[in-house]
């Protein structure tokens, strides 16, 4: 199979979706790899290293996407790589379909295979594809939110730390996922008050034991999130349904009665938001003031750190990359639940469940 790694070309993006070593292991396997000139310069990678792995290096994103099987991405593509679809051809990145009607039209037009690595699911539920980038994302989190706290940007001014003699900010964290959890850790580690709210008692018993008494796990009901969200001085919107839009837990009313320049860091705006106040922001301008507080909404938030992220990436996507290049996606997908679950949409029809919902469409599976 020929697989082609485009350079990414959304606003501020500048991972790449895999590291010369990953081109390596699928040149073992005997297939054959297209980088497109530069698309690893932003991660730290230049093209001979891609040459050194046994790559060939392509002139433009036209000659990756005609001559591969199979693209490898990061971020979802965008509207002027919609011309590039053919019928058959295999796009393996996040895709975040559920809020994205566009998308989803333009692989079912065109009768794209597409797989979502934010809904490759194993048999436990966990999702192996989203967890280093929900790991990095969260870690951001408080860097970000911290800096949305500052009196300059809009903030209350209020330093998470405290000070001798001054109490630490408050950081609420809305789920208590991969993200959630890596929000946690940084919170409670540069000493801020931290509350993690989660609708599932048994996660909170493992949050709980996990962090140690550094943070105070409450079950996640209306009464008790609107109290925590009242009191605190930094949010954290790290809410997840594979495959489907993140629910709506804060409505305008609340977040307008959120203290005077809190911050609110909306991590899960790939899949909608958690507020009824978020909207989708870029890095290039990375917030706004809705209701009297700072909005942190960057839906790629990991791309801030794109060399460590992109080695994370690699790491998690390789070994599905191969499987589904030495067998196909059917193959794979019946071998591979995981495989399975991740497939979005196939020869013009939604395949996933949650995504077929969300987009009010009926799910067809291949396999049956």
């Amino acid at each position: 199979m020929i697989i082609g790694i485009p350079a990414e070309i959304k606003s501020d993006e500048r991972r790449v979706s895999l590291t010369p070593a990953g081109a390596a292991a699928l040149r073992a396997h005997g297939h054959r790899v297209i980088v497109e000139h530069h698309a690893g310069i932003g991660s730290g990678f230049e093209d001979r290293e891609y040459g050194a792995s046994g790559a060939t290096i392509a002139s433009s994103a036209a000659a990756v996407w005609t001559r591969a099987d199979m693209v490898l991405k990061v971020k979802e593509p965008q509207p002027s790589e919609f011309r590039f679809f053919q019928p058959g051809k295999v796009l393996f990145t996040y895709l975040h379909l559920a809020p994205d009607k566009r998308l989803t039209r333009e692989l079912l037009a065109r009768r794209m295979t597409s797989i979502g690595y934010e809904t490759i699911q194993l048999e436990d539920g966990s999702l192996p594809l989203l967890a280093p980038m929900s790991e990095v994302a969260g870690r951001l989190a408080i860097q970000c939110g911290s800096w949305c706290l500052q009196s300059r940007n809009g903030g209350r001014g209020v330093l998470l730390s405290g000070a001798p003699g001054v109490r630490p900010g408050k950081v609420v964290v809305l789920g208590g996922g991969i993200a959630g959890l890596n929000a946690c850790r940084v919170a409670a580690g540069i000493g801020a008050e931290v509350t993690i709210l989660d609708v599932n008692p048994s996660r909170l018993r493992y949050l709980s034991d996990l962090l140690g008494g550094h943070a105070i796990t409450v079950m996640s009901n209306r009464a008790t999130l609107e109290e925590e969200v009242r009191q605190a001085d930094l949010v954290i919107g790290a809410v997840l349904v594979p495959g489907a839009r993140a629910p709506r837990l804060l409505s305008a009313a609340l977040v307008a009665r959120m203290k005077p320049g809190a911050a609110l860091v909306d991590l899960s705006i790939d899949q909608g938001g958690v507020s009824e106040t978020s909207r989708a922001t870029t890095h290039g301008k990375p917030t706004f003031i809705k209701n009297g507080v700072v909005h942190y909404c960057v839906t790629n938030m990991p791309a801030m750190v794109p060399h460590t992220s992109t080695y994370a990436l690699t790491n998690a996507t390789l070994s599905y990359a191969i499987e589904i290049a030495d067998r196909g996606v059917l193959e794979a997908g019946r071998i591979s639940a995981a495989i399975r679950h991740g497939l979005n949409t196939y020869d013009g029809r939604v395949v996933h469940p949650a995504v077929a919902e969300a987009q009010r469409m009926k799910p067809h599976s291949p396999w049956q």
